[in-house]
């Protein structure tokens, strides 16, 4: 009796680009805070080439073809939490962070129609194609088994793994992974077929079994008990393939080989149980097990058909019962027993589903291990946001001290009050400060940052201005085309998708909003300074400028002034010291993200706020204390100053002259630092908007490709809805007229006689030739024609590109930075169609440039701490405008 087992056919899927849209999401995501920079495009197309091979190419019946599908399954699995390829359903939370890559997968069972093709389904999902994939591991696995050599012991031993395999794989299908894409997907991938799918594999696994311990020559109780087993797994499988829902999917030879093997099944466990009795001498239990065996071989061989041969196996059964029928006629005269009054036989069953092995094959490996996996990225953005809060505040206090400090000072005339004793001569301290603009550009170099500034700022507020007009646009068709086809447009509304990317464009717009106040605050400083500015820049006018005072020689060793010379030293020390503690606390580092994977691994989420807030305050608190106490250093230290100065301009001879001149040294000295503070925030500023720029550029070209791809898929949907037009039944046809139905003798009815042709003149004939042909009247014998929907042309388009999660914003110190860039609101997503059935498509929109050459800039930048256009919660340089 020879057997032979069934194969599920192979999914075919149609060739996709991996290495663009992941590559894009690479350096979009990966390139902040925690990322890395490394090139992973040969990776990329690896992994591509892997695809490639693995779900769009023939594979052989053979152990390679197994490997390396299953080597791409592992590169799925190991990407999975990296590169998350997805577009959310609509009852799923919002995730700016997504790749969109379209695949396509056909039903695996269905042969296709004429005009209309195979079933096929595409989804921007990686559970999808994970699911498929594994799907065509578990049908390739079935596949081998069945080439295996039954008569030889290895095969079957290979057989038998091989299918309590491809059990587990159908199984782990139908209860990990298909559930939530039952209402999408072709029915291969249905729940009842994947059961279906498992219990043949599992009945063919303990069939395999079976026929080693035939050959193996193993008891008989042991071998009926083992067919008993694959008679009832046979027995369910024959059940669950008559499903209703699958329709003429199954090969047509599957039910019939099902059937007739749960019958013959059921047969050899009686032939082996006859066998025992024979044994033990219980001849009438023999033959009432031998008959009932002939009849269920019998049975199982019209069932069966011409997909098994049971005649062997059928003449085998009635020699032996013929034989033991004789025997017992002749010798033994024993009593044969009623079928129902044997012993049950028992089942053993040996055959499992085995669960997946992780991984699959042992020789994978993560082409991506470099990469962290999101969740941890998402992680170390946030740890980057908290450290430059702290970075933010601590600089900022040192620098408003400084500026407190400096600003106290100038209103002192201090340092040089106390060098300008002779009251006829610039002050070095001046000179300095005039010498130290120079050597930064001079007020030229102010005037040429000042005139840059707005035209950075428009070109901004054009980038994003493009940005929202594209998705304006996108929303107002797929506004249009719901309206106009109502429940067939089932896609996720352009406005719900588009909610990030909105939110996202709103950020952009509040700091872009904020930065050209900060401009007006800088602009306004400039025009108070500009002038004593030009006026340090030329040391030659300095004396002419400055007015003369009668001198002062007699303090130049007064206690008063010895004393402000050794305070002005302990200024100098603190701002030296400040600005070794701002350099620690912009260079201190500590490795977060071991922690992080380390949590992720314990308990599947990474508490970011927990982690983040101990880390921070192990690493900033030491820091924290030597800012606080150089500014309790300031307090005291200041109150000495003005205590010497008080005392310093009492001894003084004062004049209206000498007033003069130390208010105009006083307005030199504030003019030197409003310089420094000009220069500082305007280069800021312009590294702001080109840093800018940069993530406005990458939101732009986010928008573009998110609604390149609704196009895409626009013309997809639409094409499926003329499918399914074309698809549905005609219309009724219409009643016969009545001049054609029967008589009352059931003859048709004869039509009216012809009336005889009128007589005419040739010239009345002549005239009616002439004359163009009257529309004819329809025709008894022509039914009206029928208007049949045609199939549009099918449209094509590119791959959908993926969706990015938004930059971050520079996390180092910005003095244009108003508040910390949020990533905006999850938001699930799918692609706008476009037009109408059987309408011409819409031609595809290119995408769209940025309308300014695109900066070569890296990625991220470090955000400076010092943030002249913060809210008042945080420090603000232009407060001390008031105090001048």
């Amino acid at each position: 009796m020879a057997s032979s087992f069934l194969a599920v056919p192979l999914k075919k899927s149609s060739e996709v680009d991996l290495v663009k849209p992941l590559e894009k999401f690479i350096k979009n995501t990966y390139s902040g805070p925690g990322g890395t920079q490394d090139d992973f495009v040969p990776q990329l197309k690896e992994l591509d080439k892997l695809r490639d091979s693995a779900a769009c190419k023939t594979l052989d019946r053979h152990d390679s073809s197994l490997e390396l599908i299953q080597k791409y399954y592992d590169q799925l699995c190991a990407i999975e939490a990296k590169l998350p390829i997805t577009e959310n359903q609509e009852d799923e939370p919002p995730t700016p962070y997504q790749i969109r890559v379209n695949f396509t997968w056909y039903d695996a069972f269905d042969q296709g129609m004429l005009f209309l093709g195979k079933m096929k389904k595409t989804m921007s999902s990686g559970d999808y194609e994970r699911m498929c994939v594994l799907f065509n591991i578990g049908a390739l696995m079935s596949q081998i088994a069945a080439a295996q050599n039954l008569s030889m012991d290895d095969g079957l031993k290979n057989s038998a793994k091989y299918l309590q395999q491809a059990a587990g794989v159908f199984t782990h299908i139908k209860e990990s992974m298909a559930g939530p894409f039952q209402q999408v997907v072709t029915p291969d991938l249905s729940l009842e077929m994947l059961s279906t799918l498992s219990v043949v594999m599992l009945a063919q696994a303990q069939e395999a079994i079976l026929l080693k311990s035939i050959q193996d020559k193993m008891k008989e109780a042991i071998i009926a008990k083992l067919s008993m087993q694959a008679s009832d797994l046979y027995s369910d499988a024959m059940k669950q393939a008559q499903n209703p829902h699958f329709g003429d999917l199954l090969p047509k030879e599957w039910i019939p080989t099902l059937a007739g093997k749960q019958a013959m099944y059921h047969a050899q466990a009686e032939y082996h149980m006859s066998l025992l009795a024979k044994k033990n001498k219980n001849i009438g239990e023999e033959i009432a097990r031998l008959k009932h065996a002939l009849e269920l071989a019998k049975t199982g061989s019209s069932r069966a058909g011409s997909t098994m041969d049971m005649k062997d196996f059928i003449g085998k059964l009635q020699r032996a019962h013929d034989a033991a029928d004789k025997d017992n006629n002749f010798i033994y005269h024993d009593r044969v027993p009623e079928l129902s009054t044997l012993p049950a036989i028992g089942r053993a069953a040996v055959a499992k589903a085995l669960p997946l092995s992780k991984p699959m094959n042992p020789k994978s490996s993560d082409l991506f291990e470099k990469l962290v996996p999101l969740a941890v990225h998402q992680a170390l953005t946030g740890y980057e946001t908290r450290k430059a809060d702290v970075v933010n505040k601590e600089v900022g206090r040192l620098r408003e001290a400084t500026q407190l400090m400096n600003s106290v000072l100038a209103s002192f005339n201090l340092p040089a009050a106390i060098e300008d004793l002779s009251g006829d001569t610039v002050p070095q301290s001046i000179l300095d400060k005039g010498a130290a603009i120079k050597e930064r550009g001079g007020i030229e170099k102010i005037n040429q940052l000042i005139q840059d500034l707005p035209e950075l700022l428009q070109r901004n507020k054009e980038v994003l201005d493009e940005a929202n007009r594209v998705l304006d646009e996108e929303e107002k068709t797929d506004s249009e085309l719901r309206a106009n086809f109502k429940e067939r447009w089932t896609r996720t509304a352009s406005a719900q998708l588009y909610s990030p990317l909105r939110a996202e464009g709103g950020k952009y717009q509040s700091i872009l909003d904020n930065a050209i106040h900060a401009d007006t605050i800088v602009r306004e400083k400039y025009n108070k300074h500009a002038e004593n500015i030009t006026l340090l820049c030329k040391p030659e006018d300095l004396t002419g400028m400055i007015p003369s005072s009668s001198p002062a020689a007699a303090l130049q060793n007064s206690k008063c002034v010895t004393d402000l010379r050794q305070l002005m030293e302990e200024v100098e020390t603190i701002k030296a010291e400040r600005d070794v503690i701002e350099s620690e606390i912009k260079e201190a580092k500590t490795d977060i993200s071991s922690k992080f994977l380390t949590a992720l691994a314990q308990d599947g989420v990474v508490n970011e706020e927990s982690l983040s807030v101990g880390e921070l305050d192990r690493m900033f608190s030491p820091l924290q204390k030597q800012v606080t106490d150089s500014v309790s250093r300031q307090e005291s230290l200041m109150g000495k100053i003005q205590t010497a100065n008080t005392e310093f301009c009492q001894q003084k001879q004062a004049s209206g002259s000498a007033n003069q001149r130390e208010e105009k040294l006083k307005d030199l000295a504030a003019a030197h630092d409003a310089f420094m503070e000009l220069l500082g925030n305007l280069e800021e500023g312009t590294k702001f908007y080109n840093e800018l720029l940069l993530l406005l550029v990458k939101f732009q070209t986010k928008c573009n490709d998110i609604v390149f791809a609704r196009k895409t898929e626009k013309d997809e949907h639409l094409k499926d809805i003329q499918d399914r037009i074309v698809q549905q039944p005609t219309s009724n046809v219409p009643n016969t007229p009545e001049y054609q139905k029967t008589g009352p003798g059931g003859a048709a009815k004869a039509p009216p006689p012809r009336p005889p042709p009128p007589s005419v003149q040739p010239q009345q004939n002549q005239q009616q030739q002439q004359q163009p042909p009257a529309q004819q009247a329809p025709a008894g014998s022509q039914p009206p024609q029928l208007n049949m929907p045609q199939a549009g042309q099918p449209q094509y388009g590119y791959n959908n590109p993926q969706y990015y999660s938004p930059p971050p914003m520079p996390t180092s110190y910005n003095p244009y930075a108003t508040m910390q860039y949020q990533p905006p609101p999850q938001q699930g997503a799918t692609a706008p169609y476009g037009q109408q059935p059987g309408a011409p498509p819409y031609p595809q929109q290119q995408q769209a440039a940025p309308p300014y050459p695109q900066q070569q800039y890296a990625p991220q930048y470090p955000q400076p701490a010092y943030n002249p256009y913060a809210p008042p919660s945080q420090y603000n340089p232009y407060q001390q405008q008031q105090q001048h």
